[in-house]
């Protein structure tokens, strides 16, 4: 793994809804949870002690069941949401601590926002929709109308831009969104259950284009989601919360190999592993060096099985992204990786 710029920083952030959140927050850091906090003191626990390094042109996923403080971590980060404690931090800069007109910088040309219900103006053509966040950033209109009909044609609406929003299939809304989301150039993406209302083929087909577009812009993306297969297939980096506290973070292999408690390992049980174990993550070092077969360490274990297989001894070497030997991989550790 290269180092990392990190793009946004999450450091200690407590969030509790009630009338005194402030005088209830001691008792949560001494370890009073969710259910008991809720009970004895009639307030509920949000996020919990949350720390997180987001590093910049990669896909972080959040995720987590229902009332985990997914959706209200990432209104943290544009402080749609004030926190009761803790910091975050922007290329370095605190955003708790920013005035008015920085934090209306900050929303209009740093982050852009994608959410579960489109958040489509139903009155304002697809076009219009697109150009918003254009229009808010005080764009040229003739300016804003090109640079919204490069992003309309990009995510596969031409032909659309003068229907309303409601003339629109639930795939289409989705694009329009993120054409939108696109269009203002920000740096950052924050996407709440984007593709969650989608049917599942329009979903992965979302997910598609979100993935090929990333591989062209390199933006930073929080992507909030509750499923796992579409954590494990976007994110480059996967945090998991449960009532509010950040349980397990690291990428689709170590989640999947080694998950920090029952909970993760439930989460994980049923997942095709084939499809996401890397060799990477299986590699042992080779002190006496290797003369066979290699193969790249970011093949995932469906591709890699044949060719384990039909490699002498059943081995192969698994270099790095520079073509680097960074061990090897023999057909009963993949058998096992997949079976654990």
């Amino acid at each position: 793994m290269t180092e990392e710029n990190i793009k946004v920083q999450i450091r200690n952030l407590y969030k509790i809804f009630g009338n005194n959140p402030k005088k209830v927050l001691p008792l949560v850091k001494d370890g009073m949870g969710k259910p008991e906090l809720l009970d004895k003191h009639n307030h509920v626990l949000g996020i919990q002690d949350v720390s997180l390094d987001i590093p910049e042109k990669r896909i972080q996923v959040i995720m987590g069941l229902s009332g985990s403080g997914k959706s209200t971590l990432i209104r943290h980060v544009n402080r749609l949401i004030e926190p009761t404690a803790g910091e975050i931090l922007v290329d370095g800069e605190d955003v708790m601590k920013m005035s008015d007109d920085q934090l209306r910088d900050l929303r209009r040309f740093k982050m852009s926002m994608v959410f579960q219900k489109f958040g489509l103006l139903p009155h304002r053509l697809v076009e219009e929709n697109v150009q918003y966040g254009l229009t808010i950033q005080g764009v040229d209109e003739s300016e804003a109308k090109k640079r919204a009909q490069h992003w309309i044609d990009r995510v596969g609406l031409s032909g659309y831009e003068r229907h309303y929003p409601g003339q629109l299939s639930g795939g289409m809304q989705q694009r329009v969104g993120l054409a939108r989301a696109l269009a203002t150039d920000a740096e950052i993406l924050l996407m709440d259950e984007a593709f969650s209302a989608l049917d599942p083929l329009i979903r992965f087909d979302m997910q598609s284009i979100l993935l090929e577009l990333q591989d062209e812009l390199h933006k930073t993306i929080i992507f909030i989601t509750h499923d796992l297969d579409e954590a494990l297939r976007l994110g480059e980096n996967i945090a998991i919360l449960r009532d509010g506290a950040l349980i397990q973070e690291g990428d689709a292999q170590e989640i999947v190999l080694k998950p920090a408690d029952d909970y993760i390992a439930d989460f994980t049980k049923d997942i095709n592993r084939a499809k996401v174990i890397r060799l990477y993550g299986l590699a042992t070092a080779t002190p006496n060096g290797f003369d066979g077969p290699t193969v790249d360490g970011d093949m995932v274990l469906d591709e890699a099985m044949p060719v384990i297989n039909e490699a002498p001894d059943r081995t192969v070497g698994v270099t790095d992204e520079t073509g680097k030997l960074i061990g090897t991989v023999d057909l009963s550790t993949a058998i096992r990786a997949l079976h654990a």
